[in-house]
């Protein structure tokens, strides 16, 4: 199947095709592959990224909904075997693969749904110990930014809560067919030594995105719906507004709620 035939039928799932090979080698190496043997690829595409991934000590996965990709895969790797998974990643169980054993993630994920593959990893962050991939450079860096910047967000702060994330690097869209309109960058999130939260971890992702849903109110105004006592709005602490709060911040406020 020529290349531009395969361009058109990713189309429509908002899938850039990677096309620079040392892009995909930096990609590939940004993982530690420490304290976990499986790796699992989102949306391999052409598997660009997939022959750098198979040359490592660990087990690749990849998960791709597009049949004539599936087609290419099984053509042109067999050393993937039969670990090639033709499912849409935000509506599979994984435990059918991976049953409770630790895989990182990794890819160049399709723009439209990377926040909610994102989300999707953090549901499942107790067997998810690293995670690399391309987001749009704007995402990336939210994901990735710090308390006091007005991008940082519900997802910037429910990342951080459990991962250590770095933005590595921008990628330009001349490496890709079609190129995107705009700059794409790559993070890495590693997960924390200890990421369970103090407080009730429920709990603490309604706070933040209740907190975040009205972000230009102070906190003693957004937060209404928890019913807080008079003492607990008393806290100087609501007297910020979400942006302004760090992770361990958003910890301790969840606390005062739970506790009042």
């Amino acid at each position: 199947m020529s290349h531009n035939h395969q361009v058109k039928a990713k189309k429509h799932l908002g899938q850039h095709f990677l096309t620079d090979e040392s892009i995909a080698e930096r990609i590939a190496d940004s993982l530690s592959l420490k304290g976990y043997q499986n790796v699992l690829e989102i949306g391999p595409g052409m598997g660009v990224l997939t022959k750098y991934l198979l040359k490592k000590e660990v087990t690749t996965h990849v998960i791709e909904i597009d049949t004539e990709s599936v087609e290419y895969l099984k053509a042109n790797y067999l050393n993937l075997n039969n670990r090639i998974i033709e499912k849409d990643f935000l509506k599979y169980d994984l435990t059918q693969i991976f049953h409770q054993e630790p895989f990182a993630i990794i890819g160049n994920f399709p723009y439209n749904i990377s926040s909610q593959i994102l989300f999707k990893t953090l549901d499942m962050r107790d067997q998810i110990p690293e995670f690399s991939g391309m987001f749009q450079k704007e995402v990336a860096h939210r994901i990735c930014s710090k308390e006091g910047n007005k991008v940082y967000g519900i997802i910037s702060v429910l990342t951080q809560a459990f991962y250590d994330a770095t933005y590595l690097f921008t990628v330009p869209p001349s490496v890709f067919n079609p190129p995107p309109k705009v700059d794409s960058g790559v993070l890495l999130l590693k997960r924390k030594e200890n990421y369970a939260l103090r407080c009730d971890e429920t709990l603490f992702f309604r706070v933040v995105k209740t907190a975040f849903q009205q972000r230009r109110k102070t906190l003693r105004n957004s937060l209404k719906i928890f019913n807080l006592t008079d003492n607990l709005k008393a806290n100087s602490i609501f007297d910020k507004r979400p942006e302004q709060l760090s992770v361990a911040e958003f910890i301790q406020l969840t606390k005062l709620i739970e506790n009042q």
